[in-house]
């Protein structure tokens, strides 16, 4: 229905499209009080439930792949390859040090004890050579001795006092053992083989007193002195050294001769060693007079803690 203003109100139109060379208009179609069956019905929205907001499942993390070797290097990060000059001279160094070692190490040794001797501070005892032990020396000069005039002495209380020559010594039953040497200031040397007289047996030769209680050792750098009880003279570790680590006994060692006495600290494995006195009471030496202990077991003496050596 056209109003007075133009407008179609309330009425259904369509527009009638004709062929070739014809006109569009309007077409009434809709009869009065029928709805359109064209145009959707409006409807009110049914009221809808809220709904929780969707959480987002917990996903592990993805993990890049590993990459091959060959990958995940960059250039330049792989090892330069050595040359084969380079190869041999290293082998060769090598080699050179093994051969020249032990030449290097007595030289070390033998330049340690001269400095020793000649040093009255006792600051060269700090230095430790190649083989592990340091040198120390409580008297200016100590004299040398060899087979033509070294001489050790067993007397005190005992039926036949005797002395010694290095042959003598030699061509009596020998005892080899390998043992840890334990310093009292901390150094250790792991299996240092002794080989030696057991002082047991030369005092079964001198015929101990049965008043006698003790062992006195005195050296022939004329300062030295250390003990042993009776009891701990006997014991099958203790020997009159005269090979250490293979060989004789050098005077930088304490040869030709020295006192071994394995489960205890090495001072009281005296050096240079010349004379043997059985007494009845111990009398304490050199060390034991400045502090130190007479029964100086390894590990319980000395306020020390370290591991036994025999």
């Amino acid at each position: 229905m056209r109003r007075d203003d133009g407008t179609l109100t309330g009425t259904r139109h369509r527009w009638i499209f004709g062929g070739r060379g014809c006109s569009n208009q309007w077409v009434n179609t809709e009869r009065p009080g029928e709805p359109d069956p064209e145009r959707p019905r409006s409807r009110k929205p049914e009221p809808r439930e809220p709904r929780e907001p969707e959480r987002p499942e917990a996903r592990e993390p993805e993990r890049p792949e590993p990459r091959a070797a060959e990958e995940s290097e960059e250039p330049g990060e792989r090892g330069r390859p050595i040359g084969r000059r380079v190869l041999l001279g290293t082998l060769g160094l090598g080699a050179l040090g093994v051969l020249t070692a032990p030449t290097l190490q007595r030289g070390m040794e033998s330049f340690l004890a001269g400095a020793s001797e000649k040093d009255p501070t006792g600051l060269t005892g700090l230095l430790p050579n190649g083989g592990g032990f340091r040198y120390y020396s409580v008297a200016s000069s100590v004299p040398h001795k060899n087979e033509t005039n070294y001489r050790l002495t067993v007397d005190g209380l005992v039926d036949h006092p005797t002395s010694y020559t290095l042959a003598d010594l030699r061509a009596l039953p020998q005892t080899r053992l390998v043992h840890d040497v334990q310093c009292v200031t901390g150094w250790r040397v792991p299996g240092t083989p002794f080989e030696g007289v057991r002082l047991s047996h030369l005092l079964d030769a001198a015929g101990v007193h049965h008043s006698a209680g003790a062992i006195r050792f005195t050296c022939f750098d004329g300062t030295y002195t250390e003990s042993l009880t009776l009891r701990q003279a006997r014991r099958a570790d203790v020997l009159v050294a005269l090979r250490m680590q293979d060989k004789s006994l050098g005077h930088n060692h304490g040869g030709p001769v020295r006192l071994y006495v394995a489960p205890m600290y090495f001072y009281k494995s005296a050096k240079w060693l010349s004379g043997i006195t059985v007494t009845e009471d111990v009398r304490p030496g050199y060390w034991e007079n400045r502090g130190y202990d007479v029964d100086a077991w390894v590990g319980r003496s000395n306020g020390r803690d370290d591991e036994p050596t025999s």
